[in-house]
This record gives C-alpha cells, sequence and structure tokens, in this order.
C-alpha cells in the first residue's frame, strides 16, 4: 500500500505513517461548539504528534425519525466548516449525501465523505471521486453496514473509474444483523487493506444501537458509550491506519447520536492509549 498525502497540510496515512486521528462533531449544532471541540482536539492531537483532521456534518440526512435534528444545512454548514478550518488551521471531514453537493463539498472539505448507507449508490460515489481528486483531497467510504469487507473493491473501482487518480480510504463501522445492533469484525480492517488502501474505524458508530434509544421510544438511534474505547483500541491493534471518534462537552445533551459520543474531556487519555497502541503493534 502506497501513503496517501494531502499536500496541502503534510498529512499522511497508511503504510506504517502515523495514526490518524478523525475527529470532531457529530453534527453542527453552532460555531462555538465546533470551535471549542476541534481547538481542544488540535490541541491533544498536536501534544501527541498525531495527525487530526476535523471532522462535522453539515446534514444528518438518514435519521430515524422525521423529527430528529439534522443540521444547519448545506449553506450554513459549509460556512461555519470554512471558519473552523481558518481559525484552527486545521483539514475538515464532511459528508455529502446528493451529487450536486459534491463539488461544492470538496471546496471547502480536505476530506470527502461517503455516509455508510450509501456507499453503493455510483453516482454519488463517481461524483465524490472527480470532484474529490480534482480538489486534490481524500475520498473517505464508510463500509455499508450490509457489506462484506471484500464486497469493498467494487466502490473503489467505481471511484477510479470515475477519476483514476483519487486517493481512496475505507472505514469500517460494523455490520448488522438486525435487532438493533451491530457487529465489529477486526479481521476486516486487514480484508479491506489488501485492496490497497488505507482503512480507519469509526469506533463512534460502530457502537450504535440502531432504533433503539429508550429516550425516545426507538425513535432514534441508541448507543453503548462505554463500548467506542474497546472499539477504537481493538482496531488500532489490529491494524486501523486512523481512528473516527466524535465528541461533546455534554454528550447526554447532543443534539444527535449522543448515547456513542464521548466526553470531550476523554479524549486526551483515549488518543494517548491510541497511540501507544498503534506504536506498539507497528514496532
Amino acid at each position: 500500500m502506497v501513503p496517501l498525502t494531502l499536500q496541502a497540510w503534510n498529512l499522511s496515512i497508511g503504510a506504517g505513517g502515523p495514526l490518524v486521528v478523525i475527529a470532531g462533531v457529530n453534527v453542527l449544532e453552532s460555531l462555538d461548539l465546533a470551535l471549542e471541540v476541534g481547538g481542544h482536539l488540535e490541541a491533544v492531537t498536536a501534544e501527541l504528534g498525531l495527525p487530526f483532521v476535523f471532522k462535522a456534518s453539515f446534514d444528518k440526512a438518514n435519521r430515524s425519525s422525521i423529527h430528529s435534528y439534522r443540521g444547519p444545512g448545506l449553506e450554513a454548514g459549509l460556512a461555519m466548516l470554512a471558519e473552523v478550518k481558518r481559525r484552527l488551521n486545521v483539514p475538515i471531514v464532511t459528508d455529502i449525501h446528493e451529487i450536486d453537493q459534491a463539488v461544492r463539498v470538496a471546496a471547502v472539505a480536505d476530506v470527502v465523505q461517503i455516509p455508510a448507507f450509501l456507499c453503493r449508490q455510483t453516482d454519488l460515489v463517481t461524483a465524490a471521486a472527480r470532484a474529490t481528486a480534482a480538489a486534490g483531497g481524500w475520498l473517505h467510504v464508510k463500509k455499508a453496514q450490509f457489506l462484506a469487507p471484500w464486497d469493498c473493491r467494487n466502490i473503489v473501482a467505481k471511484a477510479r473509474e470515475a477519476a483514476p487518480d483519487v486517493e481512496i480510504i475505507l472505514c469500517e463501522r460494523g455490520s448488522s444483523f438486525g435487532y438493533n445492533n451491530l457487529v465489529v469484525d477486526m479481521l476486516s480492517i486487514g480484508e479491506m487493506q489488501w485492496l490497497g488502501v488505507p482503512v480507519t474505524i469509526d469506533a463512534t458508530h460502530a457502537a450504535q444501537l440502531p432504533g433503539a434509544d429508550p429516550r425516545s421510544q426507538g425513535a432514534s438511534t441508541g448507543g453503548r458509550r462505554e463500548g467506542v474505547p474497546i472499539i477504537a483500541k481493538a482496531a488500532v491493534a489490529a491494524g486501523a491506519d486512523g481512528v473516527f471518534l466524535e465528541f461533546h462537552p455534554d454528550p447526554d445533551n447532543a443534539l444527535c447520536d449522543g448515547p456513542s459520543c464521548l466526553p470531550l474531556d476523554a479524549a486526551r487519555a483515549l488518543l494517548t492509549t491510541l497511540k501507544e497502541v498503534h506504536t506498539a503493534v507497528r514496532s
């Protein structure tokens, strides 16, 4: 595997490089919150010498309920992300849901993300691949809960057919066997790396309990917050090239996916441990 590099940020992933931290908030609630979380994570990762990409969604289009909070939307959301990027001087990742968002998002986000439920949408994957390659960024594709890891070869093939030079990363986020649960097979990390791409672990969403939040009688997603560090450490030990995590100063009152979100003050201890695990495995 050849490492991928974001030239504008001198940031690389894969092929024995440092553990990349993709972390932030689940969905944009306000600019102040994004700056608080992003600023804290930037300071922690800088202290630890870990590459950092700030993540936040401008829209959560696959909510369990039509009444769930989705975010500020494309216009206001991209403006917020651009301001976070400017003030904190960090690269940005955000996800797209529609084909016509690809070019506009790639102009702001250094990493364009395809949500798990949409990873087989050919037109979306190819539009994102073209826009990302043209902008010199990375394409981060989450493996769907219904796909075997080796089936991701078709996602990689689609992206490279559309944009041969696109730099693509796959993300493991668990498999669904129904009954409001997800299971992570750590062997899938190596299976996807054998496709010639770096692989990250979305430890936050892999700890979800889809449609099983007792606070809303199943109208929102539940989660096992205590499982996030377990999944993250196991995946890094299994060889993951990067880790995807979501934090909030007050997770129980986060507007989206609070049950699987970690408290912001837990970031330093977890990332320190993950760096130690990564160093031990790679050495």
